[in-house]
């Protein structure tokens, strides 16, 4: 069986990762940092927005059984890809909305998924896609948030039910059903 990965940075990685572990595909997901300068940082360094990396999510996919540019349009219908360096109440870099490619083929599709998904929005998507830099996954405790503390969390049922939502609405054919 082939897998594929996908990274993508949408804001809180707690957040877009509660929305795409609902798709029938996904089997995996990391939440992480990337794109940034720093080797090994931490939660802590991150959030101070010194590192240049953004919290992020890799996800491992079955591409038989959801494309890649079925999880870039799900990215851009879930989050606000037309805020420069944050998303909703979340300033920084580390917030970006970025793609990070990992061959020609996804940049390829990362920049027709942008065209594709413009018409759906008031203003320019500002998503960068950047090349590949070095991938560390987030500690433990960020891992699978939404399906833990997450649901606690005032921030997260503030942020994550109106994603579901808008994953319902619009990809109820892509959602697993176990």
């Amino acid at each position: 069986m082939t897998r594929d990965t996908a990274i993508f940075a949408g804001g809180c990685f707690w957040c877009t990762e509660a929305v795409f572990q609902s798709l029938a595909g996904v089997e995996h997901i990391e939440s992480g940092y990337t794109g940034g300068t720093l080797a090994n940082p931490t939660y802590k360094q991150v959030c101070g927005g010194d590192t240049g990396h953004a919290e992020a999510i890799r996800i491992t996919y079955d591409p038989a059984v959801i494309s890649y540019d079925d999880l870039l349009d799900v990215l851009f219908a879930t989050h606000d890809p037309t805020q420069l360096n944050r998303q909703g109440n979340d300033i920084g870099t580390q917030y970006r909305s970025a793609v990070f490619p990992l061959n020609t083929a996804q940049e390829e599709a990362a920049r027709a998924a942008i065209a594709r998904n413009q018409p759906n929005w008031p203003a320019p998507i500002v998503t960068a896609i950047e090349p590949l830099s070095d991938w560390y996954p987030a500690e433990d405790y960020h891992q699978a948030y939404w399906n833990g503390e997450g649901q606690r969390s005032p921030y997260c049922l503030a942020v994550v039910p109106p994603k579901l939502a808008k994953l319902r609405k619009g990809f109820a054919d892509r959602l697993r059903t176990e």
